[in-house]
């Protein structure tokens, strides 16, 4: 290498757009428009700063142009905070945030997660404020106190955002969701096509609007099949997580003689009852039928595998982004709700 070669490489790698400027024989300010795209720009001297740069091999900075575009290049990602309980390494939130960061890593966007104290006041504005974002993405949202209002203002102001797995009825908030009432319908069906007519049902919180989807599937099931859709006595409620579904086997087990399935709202309840239930004498796909919702990881991992009902999470999650990103760049919605469909999937536990 010749001591050309080297102080060639050496600008290269140095230079910056004061260099680039030089070399154009143009303004710093003018370097910046160009790379910003800002303002009407003569074709000759866009031509020459843009020769001019890859002369020099010049990359402007990504943050600093994005700032100067007046957008941060980031998507939020609002979650709720529970402490004690790490809901990132659960099979919803990872498969959600998997697919956004799958869909906003092709975009060129980074997400930026954002946690939200149950207890906070809810003000989703705030966000596009202090931290810069772009857009943002909702999960975890559920009907209460001061949700809508938060919602609405946030809507309000036409700001780009997305809810995923919740909807307010009555209201005409974007989101994304899944068919939830059509896949307890398929779920609570295959329990009665083997015979089944008393069917427990272990559903979550109802301010959830997936919760009452899957509760009027259930319901829509039964009443289908000329079954009674509205025995309180075999309708339990936990919290979607495993210890709920633990602690409510005490009180489905001494239902078990005479109704003999159970169809538990997500694969974490089903697995912590078909435990629980494990422990009092009753072994899923022999005792009982047992149907889970979610097609988690550990569905398949289970002995006696899971039967369950698959939801698309991942494509979700990438919808959710994909149209956050499109009202960014174009302004304008082209669909405000749109739902996927989910699969029942039959394993072992409910072939009684």
């Amino acid at each position: 290498m010749n001591a050309c070669t080297f102080f060639c490489l050496e600008v290269n790698i140095l230079a910056n757009r004061k260099d680039v400027a030089k070399l154009a024989g143009v303004s710093e300010a003018t370097v910046s428009r160009v790379f910003n795209n800002i303002g009407p720009i003569r074709e000759e001297t866009k031509h020459k700063v843009l020769q001019a740069a890859k002369e020099l091999n010049y990359h402007p900075h990504a943050i600093a142009q994005s700032f100067a575009r007046g957008k941060s290049n980031n998507i939020g990602v609002i979650v709720p905070y529970l402490p004690k309980i790490h809901l990132i390494s659960t099979h919803y939130f990872s498969e959600l945030l998997s697919g956004i960061g799958a869909m906003l890593g092709e975009s060129g966007y980074g997400l930026l997660l954002l946690y939200q104290s149950q207890d906070e006041q809810k003000d989703y504005v705030k966000h596009f404020l202090s931290h810069k974002v772009d857009g943002c993405i909702i999960l975890g949202s559920k009907n209460a106190k001061g949700e809508i209002e938060a919602l609405e203002k946030l809507h309000q102001l036409n700001l780009p955002y997305y809810l995923v797995n919740q909807t307010f009825s009555g209201y005409p908030f974007h989101s994304i969701d899944a068919e939830h009432d059509q896949g307890s319908f398929q779920a609570v069906s295959s329990l009665v096509s083997k015979g089944h007519e008393r069917i427990i049902f272990l559903n979550g919180p109802l301010e959830y609007s997936n919760s009452t989807e899957r509760l009027k599937g259930y319901r829509e099931a039964l009443l289908f099949n000329g079954l009674e859709p509205n025995s309180s006595e075999l309708i339990f409620q936990g919290n979607y997580s495993r210890k709920s579904g633990y602690q409510a086997a005490a009180q489905i087990a001494p239902l078990l003689p005479k109704a003999r399935a159970v169809f538990a709202a997500n694969d974490r309840m089903a697995i912590g009852l078909m435990q629980g239930l494990s422990e009092k004498g009753f072994q899923a796909g022999h005792d009982y039928a047992l149907i889970g919702y979610d097609d988690s990881e550990l569905s398949k991992m289970t002995s006696p595998s899971l039967s369950t009902v698959k939801v698309p999470l991942f494509e979700m999650g990438q919808l959710a982004a994909q149209k956050v990103l499109h009202f960014i760049s174009h302004d304008i919605l082209a669909e405000k709700n749109e739902r996927l469909p989910v699969t029942f999937i039959e394993r072992e536990s409910s072939k009684l």
